[in-house]
């Protein structure tokens, strides 16, 4: 399993994701959790994604999860041409729901246990990883959705890690305040979880 989770943007180990994807690899780039922002916005928030990814050497493509809603065949076949899924910030609530729809849920666990892809992103990007989404309510609104998504809030995180990730902590971020929240629900309820401060990045693989 090849995993790079930084708290915000790239993060301080931009040569360890290189190590993990290969120079020049083509990686997807979702950006669902940006879904309840406005076109302009969201087009400017992929195009920043691209430059910076494109910076390392990176090919990138934007995989907009909702042109695969119940297409779970088709996006295993798109995905099957790229080498690294890349996931940005944004509200990890509709993500989750952007998952779940699409059926990249389920095969996201696949392509990692097999190492046929790698995964990168940031903020709700890693925070979706965990085994619930529960605390991040705190800093995230989860029952605001877009156009084409379910209503219902799903509460389970994908359990590819078996704690949660807190990003923004201590941080010069507009949801630090929040994410000091959010910490403090985990450690109430004796959750295992990882505070990440804006630069810090998690490498596994």
């Amino acid at each position: 399993m090849r995993l790079y989770l930084s708290s915000f943007r790239l993060g301080d180990k931009t040569n360890e994701l290189v190590r993990l994807v290969g120079y020049g690899k083509r990686v997807a780039v979702v950006a669902n959790a940006t879904d309840l922002t406005t076109k302009e916005e969201r087009t400017s928030k992929v195009q920043m994604e691209y430059d910076l990814l494109s910076g390392l050497g990176f090919k990138t493509e934007e995989i907009d999860l909702r042109d695969y809603f119940s297409k779970e065949k088709e996006l295993r076949a798109t995905l099957n041409d790229f080498d690294c899924i890349w996931v940005r910030g944004g509200n990890v609530f509709l993500l989750r729901r952007a998952f779940r729809q699409s059926g990249l849920d389920t095969i996201l666990g696949e392509l990692l246990e097999k190492d046929r892809i790698a995964y990168g992103g940031y903020s709700a990007g890693i925070c979706i990883l965990g085994p619930t989404l529960k605390g991040l309510e705190l800093v995230d609104e989860p029952y605001d959705v877009a156009l084409q998504y379910d209503e219902k809030v799903i509460w389970d995180g994908l359990g590819v890690l078996p704690y949660s990730i807190a990003p923004h902590y201590k941080s010069d971020h507009p949801e630090s305040a929040d994410v000091d929240k959010c910490v403090a629900y985990f450690e109430k309820h004796k959750m295992l979880f990882k505070p990440l401060m804006d630069g810090e990045v998690i490498v596994i693989g």
